[in-house]
């Protein structure tokens, strides 16, 4: 306890030097909490869009993930309704489950032919109640449930199209898209407007020109080979965060996937995504998962949302390496520091340092002084930073500052994430100390090999 009390007295014989140095070392905490608390925010915000938009772990057809998309009518899971009461029932997962829902891809042509215009798109087959379901998943408490999916369980040609292939088809006008420019009238060689296909659609024709809004004709393959046109009635385009999904994307209901894409045949489902109430919770789902179709020898795969969004492991791999470079260069800055703080004071101390070893004071004694001396300016300095950067945290979050993350298609609140994050704080307060410690290291060893009749004889 005296030494504590020696050398808390002995880092305030030069206030100002001190106080400069437990500055330099609070600016460091500030700047790596302030940094991991926006990190974590937006890997966290990025994760819960994520997993809105296609839940936690997604089941396929065997061989779907590395082939499927290629040809999705191939890869359909058989008796899908059957898996999903399978799933949903199961003892084990059913408390983990927040949704499970069956989902279909297709690809084709999208037609607009009052405008002369047509373009491939990507399509998704939900069940409407269910996707909106999704969307309003909110593990962390973020409070930003995401947009309801625009379609209804009672309408099965209603869709949802993204705002580039509203641009593309030219329908602008008729969604009243802002900031969205008309087509060129000319598109063809030498200014000619290319013929539109002609499709013998009698049934909906007249329904589709009456109605209010918008339709497309949708073209793509059965699963048996022959060409299928279904009709879409456009509800609204939306942004969908990435402008080459958004220029091919064209949501709608699951059976008018299923119509498109089977015909008459038997409906199937590209994949059933499972929901979880916790992302923790994930690889035990997947185990049990795979537990019950291996003992089922149900030709079936589990895929998760990072292997199914690499963006998102790309993400936390940029965040991850931004906050070691900023670590790295705040504990360089707090080494150099505390470094000259404590060489200044073994200079200072020369003569003091030869009487205490005339005394009988051993050269680990001086050692574990000048230790000290360095852990308690890295801890007062440390905690400093800790406080500064909670109020500075505080103050940002009731700011009215918003942000656009990765992937999303609207703003939202800017927020650091530090109170609660205790394994941050704890984190980087050790770190600090142990960088103090380590770079006091130096100068306290010089101490205690100074001779004692040279030191006493320092002038």
């Amino acid at each position: 306890m005296m030494t504590f009390k020696i050398a808390f007295r002995n880092i305030f014989r030069n206030r100002r030097r001190s106080l400069m140095t437990m500055s330099a070392i609070a600016v460091g905490g500030i700047a790596s909490l302030i940094f991991g608390g926006y990190m974590l925010y937006t890997i966290l915000g990025f994760q819960t869009i994520t997993v809105q938009r296609g839940g936690h772990l997604t089941i396929f057809r065997n061989g779907y993930f590395n082939f499927g998309t290629g040809n999705p009518a191939a890869y359909g899971i058989d008796d899908y309704k059957r898996l999903l009461t399978l799933v949903r029932e199961d003892p084990v997962l059913k408390p983990l489950i927040a949704v499970a829902t069956p989902t279909l891809t297709v690809f084709g042509i999208a037609g607009n032919f009052d405008a002369d215009t047509s373009k491939t798109f990507f399509g998704a087959g939900v069940v409407p109640s269910e996707q909106d379901s999704l969307r309003n998943w909110n593990g962390y408490g973020l409070g930003r449930p995401g947009r309801r999916s625009g379609l209804a369980d009672d309408d099965p040609v209603r869709g949802v199209i993204g705002t580039g292939v509203a641009r593309i088809l030219g329908l602008c006008e008729r969604l009243d898209l802002p900031n969205c420019p008309p087509a060129p009238r000319n598109r063809g060689e030498a200014g000619e407007v290319p013929d539109a296909p002609v499709l013998n659609l009698p049934a909906q024709e007249a329904t589709a020109r009456a109605d209010d809004f918008p339709w497309l004709d949708l073209l793509a393959g059965t699963a048996g080979g022959a060409p299928n046109i279904v009709r879409l009635r456009v509800e609204r385009a939306e942004y969908q965060g990435f402008k080459e999904f958004d220029d091919n994307y064209v949501g709608m209901h699951l059976d008018l996937a299923q119509q498109l894409l089977y015909g008459r045949s038997q409906p199937k489902a590209t994949g059933i995504v499972v929901q979880l109430h916790r992302t923790d919770d994930m690889n035990v789902a997947r185990a049990r998962l795979l537990s019950l179709f291996g003992a089922r020898d149900l030709d079936l795969e589990v895929r998760s949302f990072t292997e199914l969004t690499p963006l998102y492991g790309q993400v936390i791999g940029l965040y991850a390496s931004i906050f070691s470079f900023i670590s790295v260069i705040m504990g360089v800055v707090v080494l150099f520091t505390v470094v000259n703080t404590m060489g200044m004071s073994v200079v200072e101390r020369t003569n003091e340092i030869g009487t205490v070893r005339a005394m009988g004071i051993r050269r680990r004694g001086i050692r574990r002084q000048f230790l000290i001396e360095g852990s308690l300016l890295g801890a007062f300095g440390a905690t400093a930073g800790v406080i500064l950067a909670a109020l500075i945290a505080y103050a940002m979050n009731n700011a009215g500052l918003v942000w656009t993350p990765p992937g999303a298609a609207q703003p939202i609140p800017l927020r650091i994430y530090l109170t609660g994050n205790m394994a941050l704080i704890v984190g980087v307060w050790a770190g600090l100390v142990i960088v103090s410690t380590v770079a006091s290291l130096l100068p306290a060893m010089r101490a205690a090999k100074l001779p004692i009749v040279e030191a006493l004889r320092h002038v």
